[in-house]
């Protein structure tokens, strides 16, 4: 994410406050290896084990990563008919995976001629996201997208007050807030629940995942009947673990104010 997208240097257009333009195509195509080891697993079948990934990252969307052909286990590979084409990266070939009783098709794909310019793909195949049952970066399972070793999240202590209030009722005011900077997105402030008004919130269904922070727990808010206004991480990664339990706040009716005294 921080090399493809908002003002990053891949992404689509250099930011104003930079000395350098691009001369080149719209879509930038970077390859970069993936520092640790990557295994991924398909009914219970390890299709892949690898020392040797690669990040794929190109203009306006995630890193994709991308495996030696000679570290999948291509006898649970079988080509298909299907091709699509890249102006950047040349025509794509298919595989459907077959492995534990399971079957994935068109799960795989790869470019066994690509265009001069992005030669340095030919011999990989990218997996696409969610097909498999398991990927593991080294011994930790993965869910979501692979981590972005160019993606930062740093939670830093403010002392400055924060008064958030959802239509007309003040849902939280605190002087003990963490102001959350992540790679790619604006600060997000995120509050203890012991100074949130907990009480006029409903838990939500609604879960999501963050490669980089966690599984999110969300609510919504009963007196103006605005849904997931609100999220915490109750167990979150290493990465936002000094906000664990923190609420932070977005949505309709949703107002932020930091007063300054």
């Amino acid at each position: 994410m921080t090399l493809t997208l908002g003002i990053a240097p891949l992404s689509h257009q250099a930011p104003a406050t930079a000395n350098y333009r691009f001369d080149g195509p719209k879509n930038r195509v970077l390859f970069t290896p993936f520092p640790r080891r990557l295994r991924a697993r398909l009914g219970g079948v390890e299709v892949v084990d690898t020392e040797a990934a690669m990040l794929l990252h190109e203009s306006g969307i995630f890193p994709q990563v991308y495996v030696p052909v000679g570290d999948v286990a291509m006898q649970h590979l079988t080509k298909t008919d299907l091709s699509t084409h890249c102006p950047y990266k040349g025509d794509a070939s298919y595989w459907s995976v077959s492995a534990g009783g399971r079957t994935e098709e068109n799960a795989v794909w790869g470019y066994e001629a690509p265009i001069e310019s992005a030669a340095f793909i030919e011999g990989y195949v990218a997996f696409e996201g969610g097909r498999m049952d398991q990927w593991f970066d080294e011994d930790d399972e993965i869910f979501g997208h692979i981590r972005d070793p160019f993606h930062r999240v740093d939670a830093r202590p403010t002392s400055r007050r924060y008064v958030v209030r959802i239509g007309d009722d003040t849902v939280a005011d605190t002087t003990a807030a963490f102001v959350v900077s992540e790679t790619g997105f604006g600060n997000r402030i995120y509050i203890p629940a012991a100074d949130v008004a907990t009480d006029g919130f409903d838990r939500s269904t609604t879960t999501t995942h963050c490669p980089h922070k966690g599984d999110t727990t969300y609510w919504s808010h009963a007196a103006s009947g605005t849904t997931d206004v609100a999220w915490s991480y109750p167990e979150p990664l290493e990465e936002a673990l000094r906000v664990a339990g923190y609420w932070s706040f977005d949505g309709e009716g949703v107002v932020i104010d930091r007063i300054d005294d």
